[in-house]
């Protein structure tokens, strides 16, 4: 696409399946406007809409007045207030894993070979569970529950070729998503998984309340049960004496229900749990291809906390610099989400471009960053560009001892409105609600790793590649399956 878009420029279309047409927006100034009028103007594909409304019709599905009442309704769920409780369920799963591996390093001086994605995978899912949903999977003591199998085959069963076939034309046909594949099969199995889940908390819930016949009234009661402490469900407020927070019982139900009227995570489960583990991963593979920046945070962690792990204020504040850049530099080179594909509800004029429709009156947008915005430097991992540098120009940034530097964030870079200047968490009025929960646990989850291993590749001329499946995954080049096997040592 960065070749493209030198050659046609920043705003321009390519042909798709069945002769439509993708407008690909690379102008900043049509980026910002577009995620301004997310859920009015620009909605999602009727391909992207079936797919999440099998989790029910909850807040990644709704657009426009009902999503932004759902949004009102469950933000206080995601407040900094809420997620600072949370921190020990992030620290009590890392230590988990840390009590696995160091029986396995144990008279390994030479360290031993761990597939380090099938653990962050494992992290990821059981403290999704027992902060958000109250329920331990117990995935990092070796159960396998269904929720736990339906996301391993998501992630590692390569879809076939007729599955990839039919993906790829239900984008443009809907209907064809209906057809019964492996994959459809894959999400009815963790549709069922959930539910069954769903129906214990939902259970538990109406135990805990006097009025029993209404669900309505039920979570009416509750201003906010929800990230309020560990192991607490997610329940939002219902209705207000304002109405400010009103959400209809189907939006209610949603949050908890599906459209058989049967209890369900909705899609906050699968969201929570695929991009902790893939940015999880990320961040260990770039660190063990950079031993050098690894060695940098593990310095910067002991030197700073020692074995005190980094509390809530420490996490999400300036004191762990170098531990923020890691974050933040996997994140920007390893968006767990890659595309976004919307389409335009009515007509609309985009700013230093004229409304683009396609042959039957679709926009459809699709985001991408070209290398000049973030210098030329934007496809290597360099934690360093975010630590200290201000820019003077679009090309050339110097350093706070004024010494010109080629990395750091440019000045049109730092135009996009997301946050950290980044499009990871989207933007606009679907900026992701769970931003703060997603950088405490990873923070803190990393945290725990760097400062107790070391992590490296046997061969310094390991490749990384995606494993194509329902979930894409990195893998490296060679293995079966999405596997990142890596040698892991005990930091002394």
């Amino acid at each position: 696409m960065e070749q493209w878009a030198k050659e046609y420029g920043n705003v321009y279309q390519i042909p798709t399946v069945f002769g439509g047409r993708r407008v690909i927006l690379c102008d900043l100034r049509a980026i910002r406007d577009f995620y301004a009028k997310e859920t009015w103007t620009y909605v999602g594909t009727p391909f992207s809409k079936r797919l999440l409304g099998n989790f029910g019709k909850g807040i990644l599905w709704a657009e426009g007045e009902g999503h932004r009442r759902q949004r009102k309704a469950l933000s206080p769920a995601f407040s900094n207030v809420g997620i600072r409780r949370l921190t020990s369920v992030f620290y009590d799963s890392a230590y988990k894993l840390k009590t696995h591996w160091d029986n396995e390093l144990i008279n390994q001086q030479n360290g031993v070979i761990i597939e380090v994605q099938a653990w962050m995978n494992r992290v990821a899912i059981d403290s999704i569970g027992i902060a958000g949903f109250s329920h331990d999977f117990g995935a990092l003591d070796g159960k396998v529950s269904p929720v736990v199998a339906a996301f391993e085959s998501l992630g590692s069963a390569r879809p076939s070729t007729l599955a990839r076939i039919n993906f790829l034309l239900s984008s443009v046909i809907p209907v064809l998503s209906y057809i019964p594949t492996e994959r459809s099969r894959m999400f009815e199995e963790l549709k069922r998984s959930m539910r069954a889940i769903a129906d214990v908390l939902l259970e538990r819930s109406r135990k805990a309340i006097s009025d029993e016949k209404s669900i309505i009234g039920l979570l009416s009661m509750f201003s906010i049960f929800a990230f309020a402490k560990p192991h607490a469900v997610v329940i939002v407020k219902a209705e207000s004496t304002d109405g400010e927070l009103h959400m209809s019982e189907e939006e209610v139900l949603a949050q908890l229900i599906d459209a058989d009227e049967r209890a369900s995570p909705s899609s906050l489960l699968p969201s929570g749990y695929e991009t902790t583990s893939l940015s999880l991963t990320w961040a260990l593979i770039e660190l063990a291809k950079h031993p050098e920046k690894q060695e940098r945070l593990r310095k910067e962690l002991l030197e700073l906390g020692g074995s005190t792990d980094p509390t809530w204020d420490q996490l999400t504040g300036s004191e762990f610099l170098y531990l923020d850049a890691v974050v933040h530099e996997t994140l920007r080179l390893h968006p767990p989400l890659v595309e976004i594909k919307r389409v335009a509800a009515q007509d609309d004029i985009i700013p230093l471009a004229t409304p683009i429709k396609t042959t039957d009156g679709q926009v459809v947008t699709s985001v991408t960053i070209a290398k000049g915005h973030m210098g030329t430097r934007s496809k290597e991992f360099i934690p360093e560009r975010w630590i200290g540098f201000a820019s003077d120009g679009e090309s050339k940034r110097v350093d706070k001892a004024g010494k010109s530097s080629d990395i750091g964030i440019p000045t049109s870079a730092q135009e996009i409105q997301g946050h950290k200047h980044i499009l990871t968490f989207s933007d606009g009025p679907r900026t992701c609600l769970g931003k703060s929960f997603a950088l405490a646990e990873f923070k803190a989850v990393l945290s725990v790793l760097i400062r107790s291993y070391s992590f490296e590749f046997d061969d310094s001329d390991t490749k990384i590649e995606m494993h194509r499946a329902v979930f894409p995954r990195p893998k490296v080049q060679g293995c079966d399956g999405a596997k990142v096997p890596m040698r892991v040592r005990r930091v002394d």
